[in-house]
């Protein structure tokens, strides 16, 4: 594949709602420019950018991932991101590493959840976008419809660039309002727009659109509006320069059509890109700022110091590791030698390529502003910087979401069980937002997603790609116990055999801390009542006691033991017994302390449409959640709250149906608080069932 110039390139992420064609556009786009040989259908399961078996499987998109486009002496790199909810983060990935958005909207349903949310990340991101109206040849489509969803969600900067010919099953391509041609597809044919004259019945309503244009260009910039005026309109030439810098200045959000499925539309699509899409010559990123400097700029140009940025990282089972990375500045060479600037080490750029989807095409070099990859770097990962030591610049990573939900997982077998931590470890190198960890208190171990599809996701990826099976199930709530009243009490135990007996004696004050001070042990010995070198066994016989717990099995916190008093035989007494002593202590002072249970409170955060807001109110509410505050932004409604975390374990299946799918949420730990009696007697009794079952298994 040859090289391109910074400036005849053009980088864009294609998002949109799940199920809007983003995958069959990217399929059509290859296809209209030779790539591939000919149309290649989700359907079929043979796209360029789902090749990951669970993507083929499911007909949905999980990952982001590269195509290459060639067009007209234009490289166009193209990242085909997912459409759910969930799977989000991939666009965020990919948002640092474009230049613009082309925004992928259903010609039936119009605007939709991730459409806004997706419009919110381009937004907070600076990102231009452009919008394309897709699958017009459906029955029930309706160009002016989406327009008034598209207008009323994203404001009047949204404004049609083209018209669609025709719609539903008569769409036959697009009216180009810069240039005012008609580009229309011959039937039976291969997708290749002719240039044609305007229909007459489009006549009226193409000069009009053309107008409303033209005036929206001229607006934002007092050159083109003084000619405006002069001459009532704007020649092609000018009015496409100004559109161009309308797009990069997110002043205009043009609005095109196509038809992916059938290959309609998209030699237009690709033109208007090329045309009007934002190059990286234009750009200047702002690096990681260092603790009171402000943060280092550097333009995209190749005479300025080489710095690469990894945005995503594949994992081959053949290929190994594959970085994906943009060059920010210089050029990357074939075989280079790079220094990582976050992790201090130097890796070499052996077998400089491009991607397609999955599949490595080798390059000599890649220039400012390209998208390339280099396989089996040491010691590199997603949002690492790397370049020319003699010019250390770092890009901050993209922050990944905190998980929404986490299950307990166990291995089906040993052989399992020893391959677990390789497999995930090398899939967490992929996926970021997944997390996997171990429960210090239950013991298990945890993997985390953003919902529940991306866990079960990751645990099919385990069983086809890495041959481990696991089984999935709800994790256990790490409760914990602790005291609300003051004890006195005596540990004393004494145990005469043929020789030497065992013989320990204590007596300890227990009362209760502050929530979160975990244990204190006070030694208020005097007059060697217990020899010193006996105490702490005796701490020690209360810790591992707190720690097996009184009420449930749960470990005990927050208290403070006093050893005030004691005695001890000068034969018999050894740490051993006054470990014992300690712990018999330890469970008589329980009993007279008034124990409760604790469990973990979860700061809740919820983002839904506005019209759920009574449904989400009373649903936290029958979860025992108190509500702490309320937000309205834009069409969404943001509401926080603390909730018991045994009351979250279904949630993500509970909010979907709730809100239709439109609504999202992430928690993290607040503290610990008391279980309500109620709540806690069955937390007991169901404990102690578990715990006689346990024995009884062992018998």
């Amino acid at each position: 594949m040859k090289t391109y110039e910074t400036s005849l390139l053009r980088n864009l992420a294609v998002a949109g709602h799940g199920g809007s064609g983003k995958t069959s556009l990217v399929s059509a786009a290859l296809y209209t420019a030779g790539a591939t040989p000919r149309l290649l259908r989700v359907e079929d399961g043979n796209t360029v950018t789902d090749f990951d078996e669970e993507e083929i499987q499911r007909r949905i998109s999980i990952g982001s991932a590269p195509a290459v486009v060639e067009w007209n002496r234009h490289k166009l790199n193209l990242f085909d991101t997912p459409g759910y909810g969930i799977f989000l983060h991939e666009v965020a990935l990919v948002l640092p590493v474009v230049e613009a958005v082309l925004l992928v909207v259903d010609a039936v349903a119009g605007v939709e959840v991730q459409t806004e949310k997706i419009w919110e990340m381009a937004a907070a991101a600076r990102r231009p976008v452009i919008i394309l109206v897709n699958r017009m040849d459906r029955d029930r489509a309706d160009a002016g419809r989406v327009l008034d969803s598209l207008t009323a969600a994203f404001g009047r900067g949204v404004c049609r660039a083209q018209l669609p010919i025709g719609q539903e099953r008569g769409f036959q391509g697009v009216l180009d309002l810069v240039q005012m041609r008609a580009l229309i597809v011959a039937a039976g044919g291969n997708g290749a727009s002719q240039e044609q004259a305007i229909p007459e019945a489009l006549a009226t309503e193409a000069n009009a659109a053309h107008e409303s244009l033209v005036e929206l260009v001229a607006e934002g910039n007092d050159k083109l509006m003084e000619e405006f005026f002069e001459q009532g309109t704007l020649p092609p030439e000018d009015l496409g320069a100004g559109l161009r810098a309308a797009i990069a200045e997110r002043r205009l959000f043009p609005v095109l059509f196509a038809t992916a499925a059938l290959n309609q539309g998209l030699d237009a699509l690709l033109q208007f890109l090329v045309d009007y899409a934002p190059s990286p010559a234009a750009g200047e990123i702002e690096g990681r700022a260092e603790a009171g400097a402000p943060a280092p700029r550097r333009a995209m140009r190749d005479d300025l110091p080489l710095a690469l940025f990894v945005c995503k990282t594949l994992v081959d089972p053949f290929a190994g590791r594959i970085s994906i990375f943009k060059v920010r500045s210089g050029v990357a060479h074939n075989d280079e030698n790079v220094t990582n600037f976050g992790r201090g080490g130097s890796e070499r750029l052996a077998h400089l390529s491009v991607l397609q989807g999955k599949q490595l095409t080798p390059v000599s070099e890649l220039h400012a502003g390209d998208l390339g990859a280099v396989a089996k770097l040491r010691d590199t990962f997603t949002g690492d910087t790397l370049g020319d030591k003699s010019a250390a610049i770092a890009y901050p990573p993209v922050a990944m979401p905190e998980p929404a939900i986490n299950f307990a997982i166990e291995p089906k077998s040993r052989g399992d069980e020893d391959k677990i931590g390789a497999a995930l470890h090398r899939m967490l190198e992929e996926d970021l937002a997944l997390r996997f960890f171990r429960d210090a208190q239950t013991n298990e171990f945890l993997l985390a997603g953003t919902g529940q599809q991306h866990v079960e996701i990751a645990v099919a990826k385990l069983k086809h790609r890495y041959h481990v099976e696991v089984a999935l199930k709800a994790p256990k709530v790490p409760y914990r116990e602790t005291i609300r009243g003051k004890a006195d009490a005596q540990g004393r135990y004494k145990k005469q055999t043929g020789g030497h007996g065992q013989f320990g004696d204590c007596k300890i004050k227990m009362e209760p801390l502050p929530r979160g001070s975990g244990f204190e042990f006070v030694n208020d010995i005097f007059g060697g009542a217990i020899p010193r070198n006996f105490i702490p066994a005796v701490e020690k016989g209360i810790v591992e006691s707190a720690h097996r717990g009184f009420l449930a099995g749960y470990p005990v916190v927050d208290f403070r033991v006093v050893l005030y008093d004691g005695s001890y035989h000068e034969v018999d007494s050894s740490e051993l017994a006054f470990k014992v002593a300690g712990s018999l202590a330890f469970k008589k002072a329980m009993e007279q302390a008034r124990p409760v249970l604790l469990e973990p409170i979860m700061e809740v955060e919820i983002n839904a449409p506005q019209e759920f807001a009574g449904d989400l109110m009373g649903d936290l509410n029958s979860r025992r959640g108190r509500i702490e505050g309320m937000e309205v932004r834009g069409p969404q409604q943001i509401v926080r709250a603390q909730v018991p975390m045994a009351e979250m374990l279904s949630y993500q299946s509970d909010l979907t149906s709730m809100t239709q799918g439109r609504g999202s949420f992430q928690m993290n730990f607040s503290h610990y608080d008391v279980v309500p009696q109620l709540n806690a007697e069955k937390i007991i009794t169901q404990a102690k069932a578990e715990r006689g079952q346990a024995v009884e298994e062992e018998a």
